[in-house]
């Protein structure tokens, strides 16, 4: 009974515990159904065919037993060459095709190092050496060199530079544009906005430990976390219906590694893709291993708005400042702007012109005064520069002295 269950958990999948994705569990829609319809279509059609063979081998040891003519015993080795062969090509399955690439070449010359060493043995006449020794030696060399060409081939065939040989290995037709997602930047959300703009290119790798955490995260039971989890999920979700996105999930694994950010690097390095994160830590740490990264933090920071003073912007007062009667604000994207004079219409919007910008290392801060206290603010029409760095006519209301076009962040802020 214990023999079926591995035989049956080889043909399956490594594990007896088999299952379907994980990845297929929090996509919902047509379009997943349809790849989950695909998958199992692809999983049923493996085993069928692993079973096929195995049922080939046990039925050839049945009939020809050759093993001393006992059919059951031939059967059963039969039965156990097929679990053998299926577990050997699921390792295969795993490598790289440099790895198999090396593995063959490997295997090749080891071959025809021991066949011409055979030779050299068999062409010997002396009567010291029996014939089946002859033949034993030659078949164990042939055995040896094979093996030892195969694990050092399988082992230097990163080496290899295939670009070299042209064709499908040149480095235009094998380079691809691939960039694999962090937990992180999933649970953000700002990733599928970039993409649905068309700004992201190429093709998003979702690892399925990547997956696995997530779900993980999802079925926490501190709610905040929970909802991080499900957010995350909803964000793939949304992601996996841009049908002009090429997603792409990988069942890749590194066993040996515990840490997801390292299983990142990992699989980054052998997939030579881009790791895309909002993890600061992550980002020092691949960049170190020499695995490029694409930060959704610093995309935002280079697309901040430039603000130049003697523009004029509309915000909300928020809360009091430091010094004595000023007002404090926010931007849309977080930037703090300080405005003298302003105590008074905290809870209120507010017209102001930007005196000064400062750039510190926790971000910017922008300085201003109401508008009716600048120099700007007894012109009755002017051009200044928008924060966007175009250029902009703004237009005084003559009934109430404050500017009718200015650039407005009091919504987002009284948010």
């Amino acid at each position: 009974m214990i023999f079926i269950k591995a035989l049956t958990a080889s043909m399956l999948c490594i594990s007896p515990k088999f299952s379907f994705p994980i990845w297929l569990k929090p996509f919902h829609g047509a379009r997943a159904l349809e790849r989950a319809n695909m998958l199992a279509g692809m999983h049923t059609n493996v085993i069928l065919i692993r079973i096929v063979f195995t049922a080939i081998l046990v039925g050839a040891g049945y009939v020809l037993h050759p093993i001393q003519g006992n059919r059951i015993l031939s059967a059963v080795v039969g039965a156990l060459v097929a679990a053998a062969i299926i577990f050997f090509e699921l390792r295969i399955r795993r490598a790289s095709l440099k790895t198999l690439i090396g593995a063959a070449v490997g295997s090749i010359m080891g071959i025809v190092g021991a066949y011409l060493i055979g030779s050299l043995i068999s062409s010997q006449e002396s009567q010291a050496v029996p014939s089946e020794m002859k033949t034993y030696l030659t078949l164990s060399l042939t055995f040896f060199m094979a093996y030892v060409g195969l694990m050092v081939g399988a082992a230097k065939g990163d080496y290899l530079d295939l670009s070299a040989l042209g064709g499908i290995f040149s480095d235009k037709a094998s380079r691809r544009d691939l960039k694999i997602l962090d937990t992180s930047v999933i649970i953000d959300g700002r990733i599928a906005d970039v993409a649905e703009t068309g700004f992201l290119t190429g093709t998003l790798i979702i690892p399925q430990f990547i997956l696995r955490e997530l779900q993980q995260v999802a079925d926490s039971p501190d709610s905040s976390k929970r909802q991080r989890g499900r957010r995350g999920l909803d964000m793939l979700n949304r992601l996996q219906n841009n049908n002009s996105l090429d997603i792409q999930i990988v069942e890749t694994d590194f066993p040996a590694v515990r840490e997801v950010d390292l299983k990142l690097i990992e699989l980054g390095k052998q997939l030579d893709a881009v790791i895309v994160t909002n993890d600061f830590n992550l980002n020092k740490v691949a960049q170190l291993r020499g695995v490029n990264v694409l930060n959704i933090n610093e995309l935002a920071n280079a697309l901040k708005p430039v603000v130049l003073p003697g523009e004029a912007m509309r915000v909300f007062i928020l809360k009091e400042g430091k010094e004595y009667n000023q007002g404090v604000a926010y931007l849309d994207d977080g930037t703090m702007v300080v405005v003298d004079n302003a105590r008074r219409l905290i809870g209120k919007n507010a017209d102001i012109a930007v005196t000064s910008v400062l750039q510190t290392t926790a971000g910017k801060m922008i300085f201003g005064k109401l508008w009716e206290e600048s120099p700007e603010g007894g012109a009755s029409i002017e051009n200044s520069r928008a924060p966007n760095g175009g250029s902009r006519r703004q237009v005084r209301d003559v009934r109430g002295g404050a500017p009718a076009r200015i650039t407005d962040h009091s919504e987002s802020a009284a948010d």
